[in-house]
This record gives structure tokens, C-alpha cells and sequence, in this order.
């Protein structure tokens, strides 16, 4: 049987690998003309872990892309424990995971999301998900994307049904009432079988970065005007809204003693609101 530490090895390990594998492949989409840059940082206390997190901005695809991976632990502030599995009595836990926020400069091509992560409190799960935040209907690219997320889930014997509706219900304003994007999925909790957890982990990671290779290599070439523009920009505006309000990414973030800068890399270079 696998133990604790070497689980927490494992998914670590594999999270510092496609961080390094999604930057490669959007170096490529930017023709290797331009590089993401690098910065390291650690919580106040060393032995609490830390993250590197890679920024690339001003490309001819990307406007702004943050590819963070961090590994954290700690204990959870006594107000937060009651929202964490297994956080409730003592509060530890340790953390670590990918994000992706990435906003084009071309609003025709969707804005993308994607996180996994592998949580460890006295309960030990894997969550995460892909999704995207269109400025422009594209029905042909919304199956693209929902169906090279069911396939992985297929793959897997994952329940994609109940992933996407946990998706739908998760990224959504009810102050607006109105979706933040098109969905994907999103999932957290899964606790039952790590082997086959951590193998699904990994495959929806690699397909992130074939679907949003497929999602850009579409539109990247495709014209538009400074009302497409407009239009993207307020749109970026409901992305900040909700990252703000109600993503539990930030919340977690906040909560653990994350870097600032790396927390709200997820929000747009520029954004309007009418």
C-alpha cells in the first residue's frame, strides 16, 4: 500500500511537470518568440512551502497567461475549517497543485481555466477542472471542448454528466444571473481510489493542454474589430467578478497563506464594466 508521504511525493512531482509542459506548449503557440518569466515564493515560515508561478503577457495569442504550481501546508484559520473536508477539529493540511488562467488577445478565442489539486487534511482527495469563458458563440468549439473532456472522463469511468453540471452550478453569478463561460467540469472530493484518482488527474492535465492547443490553432488568425474587443472586455469584467466573489481557489489561497501576486494572477491585464 502507498503511504501518505509518498502519495504527497507523487502528486507533487506531477504537478512541476505539466507546469513545465503547459509552458513549453503556449512558448510554441507563441512561436517561441516570447517567454514566460519566472518567480519563486515562500510562505513567512520556510518549512510551509512555497510556489513558482510563470507569467508570459503581450503575445500575439495570450494577452496575459499565469501558470501557477504551488505546495503548501499549514493550519487553516479557525473561522475557514468548517468549509475544508476533514479541516474541521485541527485545521492541518498540506496542499499542492496547477492553475492556469489564460486571456488572448484575438476575442474570438475564449479566455481558458484549467486546475488540479491534491488536498491532505485527515481526509486526503484530489479536485479540479477545465472551463472557458467565450466573449463570442461558437457552438462548433463549445463540442470541441465538452467533447475532449468527456472523452477523458469516459477514459476514466468518470461521470461526466454529473461533472459538468457541478461545473455549470460552480461558475456562475447570481448577482448577474447569468454563467460565467460555456462550463467544462469540475470536480473536488474525490477520495475513494487514489491510483485510478491520480491517473485521471494526470490525463486531464495532458488533454488541458491538447484542447486549448486545438481551441487557439482555430482562431488564431482570424480578424476582428474594436467592437469584438469591447465586447471581450466586458466580458473579462464577469470573469473578475466572480474570481473575487466566489472562487474557492481564491478563498483557499487567501486562507493558506498563499502569495498575493500568484492568487490574483487569474485576473485580466484589462477589463470594462458598463
Amino acid at each position: 500500500m502507498i503511504n501518505s508521504e509518498f502519495r504527497k511525493k507523487m502528486a507533487d512531482s506531477w504537478f512541476s511537470y505539466l507546469q513545465m509542459q503547459i509552458c513549453k506548449s503556449f512558448e510554441q503557440l507563441e512561436n517561441n518568440k516570447l517567454q514566460f518569466t519566472k518567480r519563486d515564493w515562500h510562505k513567512k515560515k520556510v518549512s510551509e512551502g512555497g510556489g513558482t508561478s510563470y507569467l508570459l503577457t503581450g503575445g500575439k495569442i495570450f494577452d496575459k497567461v499565469g501558470v501557477n504550481k504551488s505546495t503548501v501546508s499549514g493550519v487553516f484559520p479557525k473561522k475557514f475549517r468548517s468549509k475544508i473536508l476533514g479541516a474541521e477539529k485541527k485545521g492541518k493540511y498540506w496542499a499542492s497543485g496547477v492553475s492556469v488562467v489564460a486571456h488572448m488577445k484575438n476575442p474570438k478565442i475564449p479566455a481558458v481555466h484549467f486546475n488540479t489539486r491534491f488536498i491532505v487534511t485527515s481526509k486526503e482527495w484530489f479536485g479540479g477542472g477545465m472551463d472557458a469563458t467565450p466573449s463570442h458563440e461558437d457552438k462548433k468549439e463549445n463540442k470541441l471542448i465538452h467533447d475532449g473532456l468527456r472523452n477523458v472522463c469516459l477514459k476514466n469511468k468518470k461521470n461526466y454528466k454529473k461533472y459538468k453540471k457541478w461545473c455549470d452550478e460552480y461558475f456562475y453569478l447570481p448577482h448577474r444571473n447569468e454563467a460565467r463561460g460555456i462550463g467544462g467540469i469540475f470536480f473536488d472530493y474525490e477520495t475513494k481510489d487514489w491510483i485510478k484518482n491520480f491517473k485521471f488527474v494526470r490525463e486531464l492535465g495532458l488533454a488541458f493542454i491538447d484542447i486549448s492547443n486545438k481551441v487557439i490553432n482555430r482562431k488564431k488568425k482570424l480578424k476582428y474589430s474594436k467592437k469584438d474587443k469591447e465586447k471581450q472586455l466586458i466580458k473579462r469584467g464577469r470573469y473578475v467578478e466572480f474570481n473575487l466573489l466566489y472562487d474557492r481557489g481564491t478563498k483557499f489561497g487567501l486562507n493558506s497563506g498563499g502569495n498575493i501576486d500568484s492568487i490574483l494572477m487569474s485576473l485580466p491585464p484589462e477589463a470594462k464594466w458598463k
